[in-house]
């Protein structure tokens, strides 16, 4: 027998065989990670502003009919959802799968939106749409208002990307309706005590967010008097002259701030927008409150929050140190538009 007979069958190709199946599931995963990399990059995106007065003309025009008072509001709240909606990787709150699952900047930026679209859509619905509170509500506001009111972050069962469609549709209708010029179909009052109290509550919501955003580098607040015992003797009561609680140190987590900017960006980016189309719809009210230009003033510090990020991250450095603080930046400009809103109210509950 030939002593090479003899030697054992080679067992290189078994290994072999599975060093490629390894390299392939390997070039899979990398493949894989890559792709969620990519679209993670794709869908960390902002969305444009838009002109209010063009939407509108351009959604009345397939209805066949003429912008009137209220139509560019009705529009502008629409095309903001709709936005949320249809933008770059579509609604990401509720993704329970990569990439959006790993993200968290946009769905903050998506949470300010639909913050100041609620608010808008309860007021239309409140004051808006209503000549006076013991008035009827219109029939599609009052069906929008709770289905942009539904839950951010609901991935089935009903989504909250069906909810919110629904909102939309119904906004058509009453949009529709309102082109008509029939009073008895629907109507919008632009009064000024109606946009008064919508401005209230931008106004809260924007010392809000003032206030967090400030509270990125820690912040010795006075939470008010403490609580006094009515029953105390007024004699114990004069010697304890000093409610004022102690200051408290506040301030945001660090893995918060970036979620909290980005909040911020949103809200002020819809409610920006609605500012527009307020300056259109409710102008004769303006011009006759000389409040035109304060309006203009909100709009143009709001204009300011939404310039581009030139940082890939949210710095946060120190007040007056070496590194930018953005969240300090985008609170002054909260803080100077809230500043503004409020003497915008005060000129319109003048007589």
């Amino acid at each position: 027998m030939n002593a090479a007979d003899t030697r054992p069958a080679s067992p290189s190709s078994p290994p072999r065989r599975a060093n490629w199946i390894l390299r392939g599931v390997l070039g899979l995963i990398g493949a894989y990670v890559l792709l969620i990399l990519a679209l993670m990059w794709w869908w960390d995106y902002e969305p444009p502003q838009f002109d209010v007065v063009k939407v509108a003309e351009q959604r009345v025009a397939e209805k066949n009919q003429h912008v009137v008072t209220g139509a560019v509001l009705a529009s502008t709240l629409m095309r903001s959802a709709e936005t949320l909606l249809d933008k770059r990787g579509g609604y990401l709150s509720n993704d329970k799968f990569p990439p959006g699952l790993f993200m968290d900047n946009v769905p903050n930026w998506e949470f300010g939106v639909i913050t100041a679209t609620r608010d808008l859509s309860r007021e239309m619905r409140n004051k808006f749409a209503r000549s006076q509170s013991q008035s009827e509500e219109d029939v599609d506001l009052k069906e929008a208002e709770p289905l942009f009111s539904s839950p951010n972050d609901r991935w089935l069962l009903p989504s909250s990307e069906s909810q919110y469609r629904k909102a939309i549709g119904h906004l058509d209708g009453y949009l529709k309706r309102l082109g008509t010029g029939d009073p008895n179909s629907a109507q919008f009052y632009a009064r000024a005590d109606s946009l008064a109290d919508y401005l209230d509550q931008v106004s809260n919501r924007l010392g809000s967010l003032s206030q967090r955003l400030s509270a990125s580098v820690g912040q010795l607040r006075l939470e008010g008097d403490a609580p006094v015992d009515p029953a105390a003797s007024s004699s114990n009561a004069a010697l304890n002259t000093n409610t004022t609680q102690a200051p408290q140190v506040v301030q945001t987590p660090w893995s918060q701030i970036d979620d909290i900017f980005y909040e911020s960006r949103g809200y002020t980016w819809a409610l920006l927008e609605q500012l527009k189309a307020i300056q259109v719809d409710f102008a004769p009210i303006l011009v006759s409150k000389h409040a035109m230009v304060s309006l203009k003033q909100v709009i143009r510090e709001l204009e300011e929050s939404q310039k581009s990020l030139s940082s890939p991250i949210i710095l946060n450095g120190r007040p007056f140190g070496f590194f930018a603080n953005h969240s300090l930046v985008m609170a002054n400009y909260v803080s100077r538009a809230n500043a503004a809103v409020i003497d915008l109210k005060s000129l319109l509950d003048r007589g």
